[in-house]
């Protein structure tokens, strides 16, 4: 069923089942993904404030594919500000909306993060965004750009946005695929 088009009315079960088995095949944006599956190292620079210099670490990130090839989890580890951290992002793409669907938790919060958004034309620049209420600064948007740079490298920027404020760049990472 195309996006928009509802039923009216009642509906056959076995048409509703119908439209439902075909947006579930994985396509072309699952593939994309299912060539990120794997171990990774990662080395990050952090801005805890936009006039300073940036904190540096490293860490890794391990990632598989979950659900027959529909959903990729990137489970990150590293250390933050003298702490272990670690997060766990589920990305997927919704093939009824055609946007990149993603969600983040990480052991230094308790919220939950909704990211969503889109690839650019060649599929290999991933631009997604998250509204939320930070508990120190207020409402905000949280910016992500992923850019599958080749096989083996990822770039992952984020950037934050306080209401009625300008863009800061909050983080840059460079995911590269251990060898």
């Amino acid at each position: 069923m195309e996006k928009g088009k509802k039923q009216k009315g009642r509906i056959d079960v076995q048409e509703m089942m119908e439209v439902y088995r075909k947006l579930a095949i994985p396509g072309a944006p699952h593939k994309s993904l299912a060539g990120l599956a794997g171990t990774w190292t990662t080395i990050t620079r952090a801005w805890m404030e936009p006039d300073k210099p940036p904190m540096e670490g490293t860490g890794t990130c391990e990632q598989k594919m979950l659900l027959g090839g529909r959903y990729l989890q990137q489970e990150y580890t590293g250390e933050m500000m003298g702490d272990t951290f670690t997060g766990i992002n589920i990305i997927g793409y919704d093939n009824y909306t055609g946007k990149y669907v993603s969600v983040w938790i990480d052991s230094m919060s308790t919220g939950i993060y909704c990211f969503e958004g889109t690839a650019g034309a060649d599929g290999k620049t991933i631009t997604q965004e998250c509204s939320y209420d930070d508990p120190v600064r207020g409402p905000m948007v949280w910016r992500s750009i992923t850019r599958i740079v080749d096989d083996n490298t990822l770039k992952y920027e984020m950037f934050l946005i306080p209401k009625g404020q300008k863009e800061e760049k909050a983080m840059e990472m460079t995911v590269s695929r251990k060898r």
